[in-house]
């Protein structure tokens, strides 16, 4: 197809810049997604697909480019997957974030915000405390992510956005694969550095046929070339699943049966807290934000009785038991609740199901004063947030790395009666599209 000339009218959530085919007899043209642009750009694309609603294209050359244009720091951005915004100046992405934040939440909760969107910047470089990657033995041994729109692997030996810790882990693997010392039934793997970057846990994926013992070997090779690393937990987890790109166990509701070599969790300090974190058990990822992002999301509420959803190993149950008489947190994943029972204090009830059993089956006689949860990215869903809407909570603490999840949620929780009190943005994930979004609710 020929080379278009198009003009960037804005981003949207996902990454991509906004554009619009040339109007014709029909009325106004088509729209058309771009990657790795800005607003304001004039540039040159290709289309590569078309569809009766819109287009996507190419990006060939930026014909004028924005003052927020900057040099990408990563030799493999525009080709990895993992980020989209690196070419964009920090400032201006923690901005154009907050815009599309806006947008979404007036176009799906038709929501006008009426306060304004508090943004809380992260440093915007080394600030993953976890990394997953996929494993490839031929033809070569490979170590790394997903190109851009594709479930094929591009190998990747650092990564600008993970810590130091974990990029010397990355080293370390890359050694061992190259001399053979990686077993071939091994597919991904997770490296998690606890809060000072001092200490290290890797998780390694094998075939649930597969024996863990045949990894004994890489665990020693690995522990003697990094002695930071704490321990390595093999698990038996099928392949990455193409659909959702997630390596098991994270979020699992199933327990495998795990090996450990050395150690099988971290202790993280976050909040004024220890916190004990199992291979297999969620952990927030930036590490520079995440006593803000408790702190915020937890507030100065205090009282006799709160709720904690999607709990986790309890980030925020933690802080929440010394506001409250009684706390009750619930969590699905069997890897994370322990973890959960060892970090909570006494008057900490933990309970193992989904959120939407738990509040379907328990929600119209629940009478907590406040609720905070914190959803995957499936959002929390219409029959759970029908059921929440139905306690007799009258604050609500919504954590979101989904703004079109939560919109879409928010529609139901302001029609029972909740207004916005408080809109906050967490940038935990610099150089990608992703945010997070933090609504203090009252009613």
């Amino acid at each position: 197809m020929r080379a278009l000339e198009l003009s960037i009218e804005k981003l949207v959530y996902g990454g991509d810049g906004l554009s619009r085919l040339p109007a014709d007899e029909h009325g106004r043209g088509k729209t058309v997604f771009v990657p790795f642009v800005i607003p304001g750009e004039r540039v040159e694309a290709t289309v590569t697909e078309s569809r009766p609603g819109f287009a996507r294209a190419r990006l060939n050359q930026i014909l004028t480019p924005s003052p927020e244009r900057v040099a990408p720091q990563c030799p493999y951005f525009g080709r990895c997957g993992g980020c989209q915004y690196q070419h964009i100046g920090y400032e201006a992405q923690v901005r154009f974030k907050a815009e599309i934040l806006r947008e979404t939440l007036r176009r799906t909760a038709k929501l006008e915000l009426e306060t304004e969107i508090q943004l809380h910047g992260s440093e915007p470089w080394q600030y993953r405390n976890r990394t997953r990657v996929r494993v490839q033995h031929g033809p070569a041994f490979a170590l790394g992510y997903f190109w851009a729109n594709s479930h094929k692997l591009l190998p990747v030996e650092r990564c600008p956005i993970s810590s130091a810790l974990i990029n010397r882990c990355f080293g370390a693997v890359w050694e061992l694969g190259r001399a053979g010392q990686v077993p071939k039934n091994v597919h991904g793997m997770q490296f998690f550095a606890n809060h000072d970057d001092s200490q290290l846990l890797v998780e390694v994926y094998i075939p649930p046929q597969a024996s863990a013992q045949d990894c004994q070997g890489l665990a020693g090779a690995l522990r003697a070339a990094l002695a930071e690393i704490a321990g390595v937990v093999i698990f038996p987890a099928s392949p990455v699943e193409e659909e959702t790109r997630q390596l098991a166990p994270l979020s699992s509701v199933h327990s495998e049966p795990s090996l450990a070599i050395g150690d099988d969790r971290l202790t993280y300090h976050a909040v004024g807290h220890n916190y004990e974190v199992s291979g297999g058990s969620f952990f927030q990822t930036n590490r520079f934000l995440i006593d803000d992002l408790a702190k915020i999301a937890v507030g100065s509420r205090e009282g006799n009785v709160a709720l904690d959803l999607y709990a986790g190993v309890g980030l925020f149950t933690v802080p929440l038991a010394g506001n409250f008489r009684e706390v009750t947190a619930v969590e699905a994943s069997p890897y994370a609740i322990a973890d959960l029972k060892r970090n909570t204090p006494s008057n900490v009830k933990v309970v193992q199901a989904t959120t939407e059993a738990f509040l379907q089956q328990q929600g119209a006689s629940l009478k907590p004063e406040f609720v905070l949860l914190d959803p995957p990215r499936a959002g929390l869903g219409e029959k759970a947030t029908k059921a929440l809407c139905r306690t007799s909570a009258s604050h609500v603490t919504y954590v979101s790395c989904d703004p079109a999840t939560l919109s879409r949620d928010l529609r139901l929780l302001l029609e029972s009666g909740f207004r916005v009190e408080q809109a906050h943005l967490f940038d935990l994930f610099p150089q990608t599209a992703h945010m997070e979004t933090v609504l203090l609710l009252l009613r």
